[in-house]
């Protein structure tokens, strides 16, 4: 029973082996916890030397970061500099290009609006040319177109006085008359001739009398007018000269309804000398008849009836126009008091119109007479 075994590895072994095995794992223990405390003392120092080598490189490379940091900045802001000054080196050049460009394009523009005043003054002058040389063909144009329009004018204002006569060209190798005038009654019977001229120019020539004379002495007609813009002195509208009439443009019609005036009244005059003593008592019997008085009698009667309606109308219209009247004030007066209240209610309420009723009686009374006649 001198053996024991051992806990850890299961040998057997005798006690005194086992001490000694004791002291020799305890002394093994001993260095072990010796040499594990260098290990570990020399781990330490191994350790605190690398921390201390990294430590120091770290540092290193902080300052080597540092140093490019600060070198990135410098160069950044360098960049910003330089960036800066070529942005405004590009402004420079750019409102120098712009200057440029504007001076370029106002002389471009300048030359284009020379060119367009040039031509604008160029076009203005030909206008001005043209537009002279338009007047001083109209104030020399051709005096026979000039008198063409004016007697064309003249024979159309005629035609529209004077229904019942006729109109007829001057025959060829005729000078100085434009038209000739056949004066006819009611009953389409001619009782003579009148022969005009129209003139337009600029001054007064007496021998365009003689002319129209001659003329008028060719066709035989009764009488002769010269209408001209130009009277001869102290001649304000119409004159007999050297028995031919000269008158304006304004007032031919006139002269022409007094020269056919007696002219009608000199046929009449002639017709009435040229029938015999028959005809006249058969004209007497005629007008002393009693067909002749009851046709009179007839007429009076129809007009004496026409009197009479009239008269009725008339009172049947005033009756109307009163009522009328009447309800025309009623329906004013209510207008007024209704639009008055509104007015009272809406200040910027515009006023009516006010009509002038003068004016409104003056065009139906004209209305009425038309209407009568």
């Amino acid at each position: 029973m001198d053996d024991i075994k051992c806990p850890h590895c299961g040998k057997k072994f005798p006690i005194s082996d086992a001490i000694k095995h004791g002291i020799e794992e305890r002394v093994r223990i001993e260095e072990t916890a010796k040499l594990k405390t260098q290990f570990d003392k020399e781990k330490l120092e191994e350790a605190d030397a690398r921390e201390k080598t990294l430590r120091e490189e770290y540092e290193l490379k902080n300052k080597d970061k540092d140093k490019k940091l600060e070198d990135s900045l410098w160069k950044e802001k360098e960049l910003e500099k330089k960036l800066e000054e070529n942005k405004k080196d590009q402004e420079k050049i750019a409102e120098k290009i712009k200057e440029e460009a504007n001076k370029e394009a106002e002389k471009e523009f300048g030359l284009k609006l020379k060119e367009k005043d040039k031509q604008l003054d160029d076009a203005r002058e030909a206008a001005r040319k043209a537009n002279e040389e338009l007047k001083r063909k109209l104030n020399q144009g051709s005096q026979q177109l000039q008198g063409d329009v004016l007697e064309k004018d003249l024979e159309e204002r005629l035609r529209e006085a004077f229904t019942n006569d006729e109109f007829r060209p001057v025959p060829t190798g005729v000078r100085g008359g434009d038209i000739i005038q056949v004066v006819r009654n009611k009953h389409g019977n001619s009782a003579g001739l009148i022969l005009w001229e129209a003139k337009r120019t600029k001054a007064w020539k007496k021998d365009w009398i003689i002319k129209l004379k001659e003329d008028m002495r060719s066709i035989n007609a009764t009488d002769c007018v010269l209408v001209t813009d130009v009277l001869p002195p102290e001649t304000k509208i119409y004159e007999r000269i050297e028995n031919a009439w000269v008158t304006s443009y304004e007032y031919a019609i006139k002269l022409a309804s007094v020269i056919r005036f007696g002219i009608l009244n000199v046929a009449i005059a002639k017709s009435s000398a040229s029938h015999s003593d028959e005809q006249l008592r058969e004209l007497y019997t005629i007008i002393t008849s009693d067909s002749f008085r009851q046709m009179f009698e007839a007429r009076d009667e129809i007009i004496s009836a026409l009197k009479l309606e009239l008269e009725a109308d008339k009172r049947s219209a005033e009756k109307r126009w009163k009522r009328q009247g009447a309800y025309i004030e009623k329906l004013d007066r209510n207008n007024s008091r209704m639009y008055g209240e509104l007015e009272a209610h809406i200040p910027s309420l515009k006023p009516l119109k006010e009509l002038n009723i003068l004016e409104i009686e003056d065009g139906n009374d004209e209305t009425e007479q038309e209407s009568l006649l």
